[in-house]
């Protein structure tokens, strides 16, 4: 047996993520409003990401783990962005500024991107 997890899009921009064996039996479900509250109230949705797990178990997993991202994050996932991913997986704290700045003749210039292919110290 197939589950998946998946993200959907709700008519006010919000995501809802969940998990399923029947992945079109849950958006039909969602979209006449007979699943969960939450998405019922914020017709129509639209399924913008879903993955294939072997188990409920890895499912369930993926769900919850995608529930603590930030919304950053979750567009980077339904964009396939696995750079912008890795990068906004570096606390805050520990990532290179990307503030503004000036020139020493007061324009004011953009310090480089960040490279999300740097690795964090301490890990390995």
């Amino acid at each position: 047996m197939t589950f998946w997890a998946y993200m959907l899009r709700c008519a006010d921009e919000r995501f809802y993520v969940g998990h399923t064996d029947n992945l079109e039996g849950r958006m039909s479900q969602h979209q006449h409003g007979r699943y969960c509250d939450f998405t019922a109230r914020r017709r129509p949705v639209a399924l913008v990401w879903s993955q294939e797990f072997p188990t409920r178990e890895e499912a369930l997993s993926a769900e919850r783990r995608l529930k603590g991202w930030t919304r950053a994050k979750k567009l980077a996932l339904i964009e396939g962005d696995w750079a912008r991913i890795s990068w906004l997986a570096i606390p805050p704290k520990e990532r290179p500024s990307t503030s503004l700045r000036t020139n020493g003749e007061g324009a004011i210039t953009a310090l480089p991107s960040p490279d999300p292919s740097r690795k964090r110290e301490g890990n390995s």
